[in-house]
């Protein structure tokens, strides 16, 4: 869409909490991530291991619908070295790790559920943002950079969409004019970042004018590459490098012989509107706990 459209339709805010219900896919650039990528933002810790900075996130740019975009990927190591790829499951087909976690977790072995368990899916989300303040690197503030985060970051932003409580109101933290500044505030607990104390300002405007704004719009960097299929291997080369990671064994199966395990109906999602994934999508979506729970439901439907 053009400026003047991105305006008036205060960035398709209904669009977007349906995209929320959907569940839509898309990830990471990470097969060519092997430098330093200066168009991403990250915030950083100070000595007493905390981090604060304040952004803003910002609407799709044009040509494109969502203002960002979700990739799955796996990174693990075994005896033939590190597996670190996008997941195929990102573009809804299937994916030779997700299969070979469903297998693992039939087996009703607690060393093969362990193993599943460690080459869980990890789920990042692309995301323009404007650096509002940057305390550690104040040179960063009022330029706009692409910011990689994952669920605990995107919960907060859907909690600001859909409010669990009646006496709030929805926002669109992606709109320029009706958004929101995001306080990200990082802690470290038990040895990982902690996301928890981040929050949503009140309603303001990025920028005083809309030729302002409009700068700030130019400037943003397209979402689509993340998902595009050159940033994927095929199945083959993934199960190639799968089985090569775990025992140091080129495979000559191909998609079509592979030996996969039988298809699980998906546990239901809570949106009655959302799409229901195969087993084989799910099995690492979810937190370890319910992750346990959901593969005995598996292996006891099997």
């Amino acid at each position: 869409m053009d400026f003047d459209t991105l305006k008036s339709s205060s960035s398709n805010f209904d669009k977007l909490t349906k995209a929320l219900e959907q569940n839509l896919n898309p990830e990471d650039q990470s097969n060519k991530n092997k430098y330093q990528d200066d168009r991403f933002w990250k915030p950083e810790m100070d000595k007493s291991g905390n981090g604060y900075a304040v952004i803003r996130f910002l609407p799709a740019v044009e040509g494109e619908d969502m203002p960002w975009q979700r990739v799955w990927s796996h990174a693990f190591q075994d005896k033939g070295g590190w597996y670190i790829e996008n997941s195929l499951t990102t573009l809804g087909q299937k994916d030779p790790v997700s299969e070979e976690n469903t297998r693992l977790w039939n087996t009703g072995v607690d060393a093969d559920k362990e193993i599943a368990r460690k080459r869980k899916r990890k789920l990042s989300y692309y995301s323009n943002i404007y650096v509002v303040s940057d305390p550690k690197h104040p040179e960063n503030e009022g330029k706009v950079f692409l910011y990689k985060f994952g669920k605990k970051i995107f919960d907060k932003i859907t909690e600001a969409m859909q409010p669990a409580f009646e006496d709030e109101t929805p926002i669109n933290p992606f709109d320029f004019w009706k958004g929101a500044n995001f306080k990200l505030k990082l802690r470290k607990v038990d040895g990982y970042w902690n996301y928890d104390k981040s929050e949503f300002e009140g309603v303001s405007q990025i920028a005083e004018s809309d030729d302002d704004i409009k700068a700030i719009w130019l400037k943003q960097h397209a979402l689509k590459p993340f998902v595009a299929a050159d940033n994927f291997k095929t199945y083959d080369e993934l199960k190639e490098k799968l089985n090569r990671v775990i025992a140091g064994a080129r495979s000559t199966e191909t998609v079509e012989t592979a030996d996969l395990p039988p298809s699980q109906s998906a546990a239901p999602v809570k949106s009655a509107e959302a799409a229901q994934p195969k087993a084989s999508e799910m099995i690492d979506d979810i937190d370890d706990d319910d992750t346990l729970n959901y593969f005995s439901k598996l292996a006891e439907a099997e």
